[in-house]
Formats: structure tokens, sequence, C-alpha cells
């Protein structure tokens, strides 16, 4: 798999994702589900503004949240990628994305 497949595979499942956290709300998500909305997360904010500020601003808790799935679902990258401290995470996301994203599309 490579970068663009991963990209459109992230923005098509985080898409999805949005619309069923919208209806039935985050808290009724799948641990699959909140991963991948806090990774699409993640993504937006570095694609589109080069830094994790706007990810802070969706969503303040999206590292927590992202590990603790990471966690529940046995997905060492992601969950290795979430613990890491914002800046490293910000500094690495690019080398890191196509790792989790294929963890994640296998899970």
């Amino acid at each position: 798999m490579d970068d663009d497949d991963n990209q459109t595979w992230l923005i098509d499942e985080g898409h999805g994702v949005i619309e069923k956290k919208t209806a039935i709300g985050v808290a009724n998500l799948l641990p699959r589900e909140r991963l991948i909305h806090c990774w699409w997360i993640a993504d937006y904010s570095m694609r589109n503004a080069g830094d994790l500020a706007t990810a802070r601003e969706l969503d303040p808790h999206y590292r927590s949240d992202g590990l603790a799935a990471a966690q529940a679902l046995a997905l060492a990258r992601a969950s290795a990628a979430f613990a890491l401290s914002e800046g490293e995470l910000e500094r690495r996301f690019f080398d890191l994305f196509d790792g989790v994203c294929d963890e994640l599309r296998r899970r």
C-alpha cells in the first residue's frame, strides 16, 4: 500500500466515522472507529496546517483517545505513534503515516 492509497482510505473511512459519530455520539464508537477518527484528525491537521494545532482544536483528547483505542486493539504502531509527545508526533507524522494506516486497514 502506498501513501496515496492510504490517504484516500483514511479520508473515506474518516468520513464514515464522522457521520456515525454525529448520529450516535463518540462514546458509542468502536475502538477501531475511535482510532480511525483520531488518526484522521491528526492527518487533517498535518496536511492542511502543517502542524497539530488544528488537531488540538478539533479534539483536545485526540492523542490520549487514540492511544487508548490503539492499546485496546493491541496495535503496536498506532500505540507507539500516539504515545509520542505532540512535538515528536508532528515531526515524525509523515514517516509513521503508512505504517499506522496499514496496521489499521488489516484490523
